[in-house]
């Protein structure tokens, strides 16, 4: 009970304007729950008894944590700390011309510009105002070669250079995946696009040395794009800029198209929108049934996080729902409610219908909001 009473006071310190959900867990009996839960009011806080083991009260838990939930929305998605500043991390192989971008964004030398690969061995962190008055942190990162390559070279500069870049990685908001016009993407291209899916960053993809492409016209670009497309799959959903780092116009298209992306990281979809979305997305294309006759049934579903943004789908069955018919929901999302230049995520969440768990056994996952949120939960 110590333990519980700390918790408490820093709960109430630590996140005095959020709302807190107290859940009293092991109240197996559903009669004596409330009086098993009634000591707990000490901490200041209304306990909730529930039962993990037989699902007693899980799915009351549920309804109230989806309901703070809704609350959230009614926050302007542009409510950010003052002192917020977006970073914006600037990767991807040897000499590809990040830092010829950086130098052309800040307007100044800020980085070595040279024919040799490798120049840049630190991650470099500069901080200037775009031209929507928006202040930003720019990252210059060391080029990403092989880990092969790495090893090979016997630099344990180089491999210290490749660690921070991926570490930049994951303390940016948005990724700025640089390609060379003239070079063939190259599976190491690849990996580094896989790396930031996997740590939910905003992306943009740009293709720089635009210029170094004789006899451009508009079916180049076309060409291009679908090859880019093609080979970066897993960036589908991130905007393409073709800059050219002697044209200052083009190189502002970068910041631009980073501003529009970190807005969308942390846009926020009502709940009525996002349903709407659901029901026509599975009017149009019910998820399969099983050999047995069942079907997969959404109950509802609700965005949890932001950042990348995150929805919660409640169903009557996850295994119901292969993985393709998850890629096609994501894909509806993406079609009618946009998110373009970032990631999203689809969590399935099982949840059985509240007189199903009167005796039987039932486990639930609850997935808690992420950055943004305004809930947290203490059990």
């Amino acid at each position: 009970m110590a333990a519980d009473v700390e918790i408490a006071d820093w709960l109430r310190k630590k996140y005095s304007n959020k709302c807190i959900i107290l859940a009293v867990n092991k109240c197996e009996s559903p009669r004596k729950g409330l009086m098993q839960a009634s000591e707990f009011w000490s901490l200041g806080f209304s306990p909730m008894p529930i039962s993990a083991l037989s699902g007693t009260g899980t799915g009351e838990l549920l309804d109230l944590v989806c309901s703070e939930l809704k609350n959230i929305e009614a926050l302007d998605t542009s409510e950010v700390e003052e002192n917020y500043v977006p970073s914006i991390t600037i990767v991807g192989r040897p000499n590809v011309g990040k830092s010829s971008i950086l130098n052309a964004l800040v307007g100044d030398d800020r980085t070595i510009v040279s024919p040799i690969s490798g120049t840049t061995r630190d991650a470099i962190y500069t901080e200037f105002t775009g031209p929507d008055g928006q202040k930003y942190r720019l990252i210059d990162t060391a080029g990403i070669r092989r880990r092969a390559a790495v090893a090979s070279s016997g630099s344990t500069t180089e491999a210290l250079s490749v660690n921070r870049a991926f570490q930049a990685i994951r303390r940016s908001d948005v990724v700025a995946l640089v390609i060379e016009a003239m070079a063939c993407i190259t599976e190491q291209d690849c990996r580094i696009a896989e790396r930031i899916e996997r740590e939910g960053k905003g992306c943009i993809i740009v293709v720089n040395k635009w210029d170094t492409i004789p006899n451009k016209n508009q079916q180049t670009t076309t060409y291009y794009e679908q090859d880019v497309r093609k080979k970066l799959r897993v960036l589908d959903w991130a905007p393409i800029v073709y800059s050219t780092t002697t044209s200052g116009h083009s190189v502002q298209k970068i910041i631009t198209a980073a501003s529009m992306v970190e807005k969308e990281r942390s846009r926020r979809l009502g709940t009525s929108i996002l349903n709407q979305v659901v029901q026509e997305a599975l009017a149009f294309k019910p998820p399969p049934r099983t050999r047995g006759g069942k079907r997969g049934r959404v109950y509802y579903s609700t965005q949890a996080a932001i950042r990348p943004p995150t929805f919660v789908f409640f169903v009557n069955d996850v295994k119901l729902f292969p993985e393709t018919y998850q890629r096609y929901m994501e894909k509806q999302l993406r079609s009618d409610a946009g998110f373009p230049g970032t990631p999203i995520r689809l969590l399935w969440r099982s949840r059985r219908r509240r007189a199903d768990n009167e005796g039987k056994s039932a486990r639930i996952n609850v997935q808690a909001p992420g950055s943004g949120g305004k809930l947290t939960l203490a059990t």
